[in-house]
């Protein structure tokens, strides 16, 4: 989950290393550092624990000069976050970044340590930069020895090196962790995400797993299985305007929460006719393969699993398609029996998830009849892996609590369940209504979005609160799932999601005057019995807010608060009810003052097992 950047140029670098991590600060903030060769050919590196602003005053106080380097931000797995453990880590002139966990790290640092060698940190990488040093005795060359090193390690990384030894020269390799080559004139890079190297770029290549690439000034060279001409792989981004930019906004969160209406409307474009939806918005092969589709399995970590969650209500009862949903990390490791003619769908807002990534790599030695990708990074390696695919066009997430990305997910979700439903048990009828209503959804979140103001009003009683319990049924249980992890991401409450019948099964022995309690109430099958549960939880004394359909019989009263949600079509109910439990546990963290964008502990992509 470590953010790296590498370039050689023909003019000083130590700026553009260091808005690269700026720019890929929502993968770690434990620390930062840099690592330049200066115009002697030595070695100078910086380091500070903290995020990337520390590491930039440093740099200001004594400014590191030097046309090639290296730099690297840090979500810490082994060592705790310090400046000793901060990357890079260096070894007789080689500096080494790198994200990703290096599983055999501790026999290799015991060889290490026969060999003579001295740790100054308690990092798996540190291992890297002695056994190059130590692998370099042999005469190979800067490029040879570090295939030779990559031979010896087990786990994920990409990883990036200098030496002073090879001036004007970054070497760089992936296996498991993402990484990509940008292309300059007179100057290229490397980084974990294009998005740290829009300002200098907007051509790429984005290595393939195993691929080793040397870059100077003047040249690219990739070496591996995929030894494609430089120029064939070249992909050019749109140059849109910069995410980095927050506007009018406060914070990332709220600028994104804010473009939800435009992202779907983005999501949705050329996908829908008015009376269907398009099937090969999905892929060439997609109407084929989704006539064949007897079930479906989702895959997917943290807020994505939740919106798949929703998606098994919706493919059940609509599509009339079984299906399953399970956790990236789970599914791995248990032996899953995979029902015929089933398709697997994955879901990633980075594509580059490990365990989302491993599963769908499993998946070769199983009975699916093809794999889906529901991403929001074109290029990731979610979607060069996957059979088909569908983009989120949510543009840039840059908040590490998912947003747009995951309504975004919950709208992209749903026409699946069209255009598979189609074949199944969705008729002509019930596919219009779908259509129709994903049609009104722009408008319906822009209505929404007016809660704005009654939310901030309450969220100012959940300042000395230290638990909170959410509840829902049917599809809005796994929205009161997603509003529980929210409100934990980025205000650091305890909260929890329940489906409401399960109160008296456990979750009521919680409930009293200090507790608040959040509901979903949509106008739907379900809602007296909702309001039967929320009975149970008034008797009590909680605090009650309930985000309720303008229609449903719910009362404001002592102790309970109700905030009306403009009624829709119950197929985008949970999608509409998404949005006032982000803005509640933004407007909650505001007021405790957390780091709304950048909570503690977390990172945007997680890209280590």
């Amino acid at each position: 989950m470590c953010g790296i950047v590498g370039v050689v140029a023909q003019r000083e670098v130590s700026e553009i290393l260091l808005e690269g991590l700026r720019r890929l600060e929502y993968r770690g903030y434990d620390s930062a550092g840099i690592a330049m060769l200066n115009h002697e050919g030595k070695l100078q590196r910086t380091r500070r624990q903290g995020k990337v602003s520390e590491l930039s005053d440093a740099c200001r106080e004594t400014p590191p000069v030097g046309r090639s380097g290296i730099a690297h931000t840090r979500w810490a797995t082994h060592g705790e976050p310090s400046e000793l453990n901060a990357h890079p880590h260096v070894s007789e002139g080689i500096a080494v970044v790198h994200n990703g966990i290096i599983e055999n790290h501790e026999s290799l640092r015991d060889y290490l340590i026969q060999e003579g060698y001295v740790f100054e940190s308690e990092t798996d990488t540190e291992v890297i930069a002695h056994l190059l040093h130590h692998e370099l005795k042999t005469g190979l060359t800067l490029r040879d020895t570090m295939g030779r090193v990559l031979d010896q390690l087990e786990g994920a990384y990409a990883v990036a090196i200098i030496d002073e030894n090879n001036p004007g020269t970054v070497i760089a390799a992936r296996l498991g962790s993402p990484l990509v080559v940008g292309l300059g004139i007179g100057e290229n890079y490397i980084a974990s995400d294009p998005q740290a190297l829009r300002p200098v770029t907007d051509r790429f290549i984005f290595l393939e797993e195993g691929e080793l690439v040397e870059i100077t000034a003047a040249e690219v060279s990739i070496f591996g299985h995929n030894q494609a001409v430089v120029e064939s792989r070249t992909v050019t981004l749109d140059q849109r305007h910069d995410p980095a930019d927050k506007g009018s906004y406060r914070h990332y969160m709220q600028k994104e929460i804010f473009e939800q209406p435009e992202a779907i409307k983005r999501t949705l474009a050329g996908r829908l006719s008015n009376k269907h939806v398009l099937t090969h918005a999905f892929g060439i092969s997609a109407e084929s393969v989704f006539q064949e589709v007897g079930a479906i399995q989702i895959v997917a970590c943290g807020s994505s699993y939740y919106t798949g969650l929703v998606a098994k209500y919706w493919f059940e009862e609509y599509a009339g398609v079984p299906c399953q949903v399970e956790i990236a990390s789970e599914l791995r490791y248990r032996k899953a029996v995979v029902l015929p003619k089933t398709l697997l769908v994955t879901i990633s807002q980075s594509g580059e998830t490990a365990d989302t990534l491993a599963a769908l790599r499993d998946a070769n030695d199983k009975n699916y009849i093809a794999s889906l990708c529901l991403c929001n990074v074109p290029n990731s390696s979610l979607v060069r892996e996957s059979d088909l695919s569908l983009m989120l066009e949510a543009g840039t997430e840059i908040c590490v609590a998912s947003t747009k990305a995951f309504t975004n997910q919950l709208v992209d979700l749903l026409m699946l369940v069209g255009a598979i439903g189609q074949y199944n048990l969705l008729d002509g009828a019930g596919h219009r209504e779908l259509v129709e209503a994903l049609k009104t959804l722009p408008g319906v979140v822009k209505s929404t979005l007016k809660l704005d103001d009654q939310i901030r009003y309450i969220a100012e009683k959940f300042v000395d609160k230290h638990h909170a319990l959410f509840l829902g049924r049917g599809s809005h249980y796994p929205i009161a799932l997603e509003g529980a992890l929210k409100l934990k991401e980025i205000s650091y409450i305890h909260a929890e999601g329940y489906p409401a019948g399960e109160l008296k099964h456990g979750p009521l022995a919680l409930v009293d005057d200090d507790m608040p309690v959040i509901a979903v109430a949509p106008g739907d099958e379900l809602i007296e019995k909702l309001k039967s549960n929320l009975e149970e939880v008034r008797a009590r004394g909680a605090e009650l807010i309930v985000f309720a359909d303008e229609f449903v019989t719910i009362r404001n009263a002592e102790r309970v608060t109700v905030l009306k949600v403009p009624s829709c079509s119950q197929l985008i109910s949970p999608i509409i009810y998404t949005i006032p439990v982000q803005l509640l546990a933004y407007h909650v963290a505001v007021f405790k003052g957390t780091d709304v964008d950048q909570p503690r502990n977390l990172a945007k992509s997680v890209t280590v097992e």
